[in-house]
């Protein structure tokens, strides 16, 4: 980890593209500002891990879904009878 030491008005380039400028301190906090291109996804950390958790979890569901149909659509078992299929009803006239 590289640790700098900034005033405010002080900027960082990172990556020749993103520039991370400290705006203000007061107290115990810093404000900053970040300018990026736009393909560059800015997020604060503790929604980023949100964000990874969630898809975490999509990425589970259709999973575990697909195997919950796959077992619904085992062939039967040798020697059952196969269900009937539904009769259409016919209109009322």
């Amino acid at each position: 980890m590289l640790i700098l030491s900034r005033k405010a008005g002080e900027s960082l380039i990172l990556d020749g593209g993103i520039e991370i400028k400290i705006t203000e301190i007061y107290g115990d906090k810093v404000r900053i500002g970040i300018d990026a291109p736009p393909q560059v996804k800015v997020y604060r950390k503790e929604l980023y891990a949100t964000i990874q958790e969630n898809q975490s979890a999509a990425m589970a569901a259709p999973a575990a879904a697909g195997k919950s149909f796959l077992q619904k659509m085992k062939p039967p078992e040798e020697g059952a009878t196969p269900p009937e299929p539904p009769t259409p009803e016919k209109p009322e006239q």
